[in-house]
């Protein structure tokens, strides 16, 4: 599956019904904000597996999760930025 399918099928892209908009998208079945995991994944320091593991994740939904961030990388930091302050 490619990258786009991924995000298709894992993110929630109906963004607009979050406060953050695409800040806050999150994986469709398990409620987890994309931002959450890529927070989770820098302090990992990008350990894919382990992220997926400690979230109950199947991989392709952690990768997911990868594909919309680089699609929105200046929303979700942007958002890791204001949980950091």
């Amino acid at each position: 599956m490619d990258e786009q399918e991924l995000i298709e099928r894992y993110i929630d892209l109906e963004t607009d019904r979050y406060p953050g908009g695409r800040a806050d998208a999150r994986l469709r079945e398990y409620g987890v904000p994309v931002w959450a995991l890529i927070g989770q994944l820098r302090a990992l320091d990008g350990n894919v597996d382990e992220l997926a593991r400690d979230y109950e994740l199947p991989r392709e939904a952690v990768e997911a999760a990868l594909g919309y961030y680089r699609c929105n990388k200046e929303y979700i930091d942007a958002r890791l930025l204001l949980n950091s302050a």
